[in-house]
């Protein structure tokens, strides 16, 4: 059995909120995604990647910025983290 992963960056914490950026990794061998591969994301939303058998295994925390450091860059907050096993 292999594992495919999906990243998904959702515009809010809500899996039915629009995707606004994502990244493919497949394990099995028969793609090889590559950044910027497609104009299009793969689903539209989380929801969608569920319904498709995607697996959700991990979501960032929603954690509030510091004061002060509302504007400084850092991890994508509202990033999820899906798999398939092959």
């Amino acid at each position: 059995m292999k594992q495919q992963v999906l990243v998904l960056y959702l515009a809010t914490s809500a899996l039915d909120a629009p995707v606004v950026g994502w990244s493919r990794y497949d394990g099995t061998g028969r793609t090889e995604p590559t950044a910027g591969d497609g104009d299009e994301p793969p689903y539209e939303t989380g929801v969608e990647a569920l319904r498709d058998g995607w697996r959700l295994f991990q979501a960032s925390q929603l954690i509030p910025p510091y004061p002060g450091h509302e504007y400084d860059t850092s991890f994508m907050k509202h990033e999820f983290f899906f798999e398939k096993i092959s």
